[in-house]
């Protein structure tokens, strides 16, 4: 019995030295990105390095692991790049940073938290593309990308986002064609695409969503598409809620 319990004694430190190292490398990540930021209303001021981990910080949240799967800062008045470093908080749910003033672009490396829930970014300032990497988050429910600076063509990877429920990519300045594979997002209810520079028409595949999925609202107004109120023909679809031409 003895040689049993030596083990099950060294296999319990080893889980334990795990999930402290484990923590350690999220808080590290989570202190990287805090120095990186400007932080003018000091809400970062609990994100202390020397405790021993960063569950007990405030806008951080941790399961019964201690590992972080929600980090909430929205409408925190903070400012700054987002680090790729953040790809390693690889049990991350929620990343909630939406109302601040971020700015360049969206890691690739952020399409490796393969447990990701929601990605709000909303309403700030970032540039760049859409990477390509966010169509491998099977998890993910809502993407909301909206009010921000990014550019560039809707990458036909998020038609792989088969659990996506909202796609909100408004007042941006996206160009070229809306992807079909859109239509396969089966679930989503949400897809508002308006106030960007989108050409083409609208695919049927995603058209049919209204009828074979649970699409009920499909905003595209203030864009370059054909039947819209910037083109020269007249298209009425029920769902769009759309700037008509009428002259």
């Amino acid at each position: 019995m003895r040689p049993k319990l030596v083990a099950a004694a060294v296999l319990t430190s080893l889980l334990a030295l795990a999930i402290l190292a484990s923590c350690s490398t999220e808080g590290d990540i989570l202190y990287k990105q805090r120095l990186a930021w400007k932080d003018p209303n000091n809400v970062l001021q609990s994100w202390d390095p020397t405790l021993a981990n960063p569950c007990i910080w405030f806008h951080v949240t941790c399961n019964m692991n201690n590992s972080v799967v929600r980090v909430d800062l929205g409408n925190a008045g903070i400012s700054g790049p987002l680090l790729p470093d953040l790809g390693g908080l690889v049990n991350l749910q929620y990343l909630e940073l939406y109302g601040n003033s971020l700015i360049g672009p969206i890691p690739a490396i952020l399409g490796n938290l393969t447990n990701l829930i929601s990605l709000d970014l909303w309403d700030n300032l970032l540039t760049g593309p859409i990477p390509t990497s966010l169509g491998t988050i099977s998890t993910l429910r809502f993407l909301r990308l909206y009010q921000n600076n990014l550019t560039g063509s809707m990458p036909p990877s998020l038609g792989s986002l088969t659990s996506l429920q909202e796609l909100k990519l408004e007042k941006n300045a996206f160009s070229g064609s809306i992807p079909s594979s859109l239509g396969n997002l089966k679930t989503l209810r949400f897809l508002r695409l308006n106030e960007n520079m989108l050409t083409g028409t609208v695919p049927l595949e995603v058209l049919s969503l209204a009828i074979v999925g649970n699409l009920t609202e499909l905003n595209i107004a203030r864009n370059n598409l054909d039947g819209t109120v910037r083109s020269s023909e007249l298209r009425v679809t029920e769902i769009i809620q759309d700037e008509l031409k009428t002259t």
